[in-house]
């Protein structure tokens, strides 16, 4: 552990020099960005750097001076009263930078001035003199580790709503939106140009929700149904007869839903398995992550892995990238016949390149630290295309993809959108946790599947059957 002690007005002396090495990080960069208001942490340049990145670090190398004055020298107690810095030269992360203060003159009772600099080798990037207010006792403090703090440096759902810009709104059942937000979510989605909402319910229950949120219906068709079962077969019927292009959840059971749509004879099952796909968008990485299943099928076969993965695939497709990285995670990086995840990896691996799966580079078993850190990849000595920069993780059992979902919003920030997949058209289902703008990702995102299923080639994404 590290201690800083200070040095007091009077044991300065005139003269004095005192200095300290940096290598500035990404974290100096951001954090001193958005302070500054260099930069606008959600619009960056598509490998994640800043544009302003090189402003952004003469603003750090200035927060590096003034750490150097009030840790080191003349250090706690110390307050800064002025500054007249000059910046050259340019700066960017990783650069090794050294601080350097000397006493040019002292006056009572505790003003001291100091000649300032930060350079790089040779060249000075600041320079100028800082006027302090320097401490008068004597004080100590210990220097605990720096919490890594997680900026956000991409907003991975912005280019998903420029996507449906300038595509119509496609027709959607809201099933039972006998709530508050999932009868908002619905209009808020309807509002965006995102869908034409048709809702499915008891209608004096809906309608009493709208007057008690001052909600106008007048523009909206409703279907009156008894109750929530009823409501998602009538939603179900609705699709059948090509009516709806799309279904989104309301205040009902996900089970009183899916219960409606799986049967053969009178849902919407297709030659592929359907599953549940949610869209992360992560701080701390460089863009949308897609994990599936965490919803739908609870212990997965890898039969049934097959149509998971395609499924989520096909939707990275329709998201924009082209050849989406996978990776199968499972606990270990190896193959382990007691371990059926890291079984199953290997033959969707094998299956990959037999062309039983397709449109996607396959990779696994991976552990989940292997599969989205580059640094993770090369310490374990992983040689993999996929490894540190996966776009899909396929996760071996429901518990496990809803537990890591669940983490990554809670834990680390991440905003979250869902799709299930695999029926004739795309289904939401809202969780009465999610935020406004969760809601309003899924539903943008179910209007490009669904605009998707309507083309010649899009339709066939979700109908075929791999195995």
């Amino acid at each position: 552990m590290e201690h800083f002690s200070n040095s007091t007005f009077a044991e300065i002396e005139v003269g004095t020099t005192a200095s300290h090495p940096h290598r500035l990080t990404r974290m100096d960069i951001d954090a001193l960005a958005i302070v500054s208001g260099e930069i606008d942490p959600f619009h960056v340049s598509e490998d994640g750097v800043s544009r302003k990145e090189v402003s952004a670090a003469a603003v750090a190398a200035e927060a590096i001076l003034s750490a150097m004055l009030k840790r080191r020298f003349p250090g706690p107690g110390t307050t800064i009263l002025s500054q007249d810095l000059a910046f050259s030269g340019e700066l960017s992360v990783g650069d090794e930078v050294k601080a350097t203060v000397t006493v040019r003159d002292k006056r009572d009772p505790d003003v001291i001035i100091l000649d300032c600099a930060v350079v790089r080798g040779d060249e000075t990037v600041v320079s100028g003199l800082v006027t302090v207010a320097a401490p008068t006792e004597h004080l100590t403090y210990s220097r605990f580790a720096t919490p890594q703090v997680i900026l956000r440096r991409n907003d991975g759902f912005a280019p998903i709503f420029k996507m449906c810009a300038d595509t119509p709104p496609v027709t959607c059942a809201v099933v039972h939106p006998c709530d508050r937000n999932s009868l908002l979510g619905a209009i808020d989605a309807a509002k965006a140009g995102l869908i034409t909402p048709t809702l499915v319910g008891p209608e004096k229950k809906i309608r009493a929700v709208a007057e008690e949120e001052g909600v106008d219906l007048s523009p909206y068709r409703i279907v009156s149904t008894e109750h929530s079962v009823a409501a998602a077969q009538a939603a179900v019927a609705m699709v059948r007869t090509g009516e709806i292009d799309s279904l989104m959840k309301g205040s009902l059971h996900t089970d009183e839903l899916m219960a409606a749509v799986v049967p053969s004879a009178t849902g919407l099952r297709t030659a592929r398995r359907i599953s549940h796909v949610f869209i992360m968008d992560v701080p701390a990485y460089p863009h949308i992550l897609l994990v599936t299943d965490a919803a739908i099928n609870i212990a997965p076969t890898a039969k049934e892995k097959v149509d998971i993965v395609q499924n989520a695939i096909d939707l990275a497709h329709i998201l924009g990238i082209s050849e989406p990285r996978v990776a199968i995670l499972a606990a270990v990086e190896t193959v382990n016949p007691l371990m059926p995840a890291t079984v199953d990896a290997a033959v969707l691996c094998k299956m990959a390149d037999r062309g039983q799966i397709t449109g996607g580079i396959l990779d696994g078993p991976l552990a989940f630290d292997n599969a989205v850190s580059e640094e993770a990849a090369r310490i374990k000595k992983i040689t993999s295309p996929v490894a540190g920069k996966a776009d899909i993780l396929l996760v071996p059992d429901l518990e496990a993809g809803n537990i890591l979902a669940k983490q990554l919003e809670y834990l680390a920030g991440a905003n979250g959108a869902g799709i299930v997949l695999g029926a004739r058209v795309p289904i939401v289902l809202t969780s009465r946790a999610d935020s406004a703008r969760n809601r309003l990702t899924s539903a943008a995102i179910m209007k490009l599947v669904a605009n998707a299923l309507r083309a010649p080639a899009g339709a066939k994404q979700f109908e075929v059957a791999h195995v």
